[in-house]
């Protein structure tokens, strides 16, 4: 994005007349071009909401006129529909604990307010950014609460898509429990368990996870706003702080509230740091069915082949027919780039020095991508992969058949020595465990059967 700037008779810089940002902004943009990246638009149209809440706020205690208010309001709406995001030029990452953002929010509405009543914008008009948009106000907490608001509605879309996670693996979990495969335990036969068994286990993994989101989530309907500079409320009428929380709370439409200790809720961002905490169990639990997904679909000849994953495309420029399990792949390696968002947060969280944490742009940076990426990601694999999975049920049951596990449902008619003794010799030899019990065990055909049911192996018996 190219800017034209001017320099008046003392060297400072004026902004093209074409623009509604202002000096501070462009300051802004020269000294933090950092990511090359947008701030999240949906946290600057939530910004926009905080500061009309804040311009109603300042109406309704008399600190504001009727004239100023309104043209300040109408510009906020402006900004909520999706209008002038473009004059947001500031870089996410930035130092002044989110500074920059907020006077680039403050001249853009200040700037189109004033054009709205009538005014050139870029001249010192009736609305001015700091005095009239910011009344009552301090980066340190419009800024947090508007990213609290923001990450509230992000959260609810990716709880969304992990409860639609939880219900498409449990759908798998009863399409596959008939089916019997060998478990393994430190990648070595177990015993045979039922497909959908695991299936239903990587189901409540899942469901544990959208529970704890959903109760986290609430942590972040309470924001210091009004506290403004340290929480103590300096600068702000006392009525526009006892309203500008509920009146916030009734332009979102659902429940926020003012901090009983805007001090602490200036100082500590911990709510923050415990979403993150929470995305990233997520993304653990995720990644690890993940690896187990690919396990159980490698192959597919030479591999475990036990169950098919919808092929998405081809898997090589060189090996013809190769299809790789790249859904599963996709998720694994969101999760580590949501566990690594997580170190940074966790570090940026526990930085914050006396009244202040100067790192929240960087907090909230990575807050936004381990949100959208793991959102986007459960998606695509809800519906690329995880609703296409097929069993393969020969092999399923080849590879019971052939494993020395099954041995173990010997060791209680047997006793663990000769069940161990027959296992090693089926390994030696090659032979089935069925073939040694008939040479070496005085049973019936029918109580070899019995035994070795591995129906029954596969059940839950707690």
């Amino acid at each position: 994005m190219e800017f034209r700037i001017e320099k008046d008779s003392i060297g400072e810089k004026n902004v093209d007349k074409e623009v509604y940002y202002g000096v501070q902004s462009l300051r802004a943009y020269e000294n933090f071009r950092i990511s090359g990246l947008q701030v999240n638009e949906n946290f600057i149209r939530d910004l926009a909401l905080v500061k009309k809440a804040c311009a109603i706020a300042n109406l309704e205690s008399n600190e504001l006129d009727e004239k100023r208010g309104k043209a300040i309001i109408k510009a906020c709406d402006e900004v909520c529909e999706g209008k002038l995001i473009n004059q947001f030029i500031t870089d996410p990452i930035q130092g002044g604990a989110g500074t920059s953002m907020n006077m680039n929010i403050n001249e853009i509405i200040a700037n189109r307010a004033n054009e709205i009543l009538g005014y050139e914008k870029g001249k010192n008009f009736p609305v001015h950014p700091n005095d009239h948009v910011n009344m009552g106000q301090s980066t340190n907490d419009v800024i947090p609460t508007a990213a609290s608001i923001t990450v509230y509605k992000l959260l609810d879309k990716c709880i969304k898509e992990v409860a639609r996670l939880e219900k498409a693996l449990l759908k798998k979990g009863i399409e596959f429990n008939s089916i019997i495969k060998m478990g393994r335990t430190e990648m070595q036969d177990a015993v045979p368990i039922s497909l959908g068994s695991e299936f239903k286990a990587f189901a409540r993994a899942i469901g544990r996870d959208s529970k704890r989101l959903n109760i986290t989530k609430k942590n972040l309907e309470e924001v210091n706003l009004g506290g403004t500079a340290i929480g103590t409320g300096i600068t702000a009428n006392k009525s526009y702080i006892q309203n500008v929380a509920p009146t916030l709370s009734k332009l979102l439409g659902y429940n926020i509230y003012q901090s009983e200790n805007l001090v602490d809720a200036t100082q500590n961002l911990d709510k923050f740091s415990e979403i993150s905490s929470q995305l990233k169990v997520c993304a653990i639990n995720i990644s690890k069915l993940s690896g187990d997904l690919i396990l159980m679909s490698s192959g597919p000849r030479t591999g475990f082949g036990e169950i098919r994953l919808p092929a998405k495309q081809n898997g090589s420029s060189i090996m013809p027919g190769k299809v790789n399990p790249v859904m599963p792949e996709l998720m694994k390696q969101i999760s580590y780039q949501v566990i690594g968002n997580d170190v940074t947060i966790t570090l940026a969280v526990q930085s914050g020095q006396l009244e202040l944490n100067a790192f929240f742009p960087i907090i909230i940076f990575n807050l936004y991508q381990s949100i959208n990426i793991l959102t986007n990601g459960i998606k695509t694999f809800i519906d690329n992969c995880i609703d296409g999975i097929e069993v393969n049920k020969e092999r399923c049951k080849e590879l019971v058949e052939k494993s020395i596990g099954i041995v173990t449902a010997l060791a209680p008619v047997l006793g663990y020595e000769k069940s161990a003794e027959i296992a090693k010799k089926a390994l030696k030899t090659g032979r089935y465990i069925k073939e040694i019990i008939k040479e070496e065990c005085e049973f019936s055909e029918n109580e070899i059967n019995n035994i070795l049911n591995v129906k029954n192996m596969g059940k839950i018996v707690i």
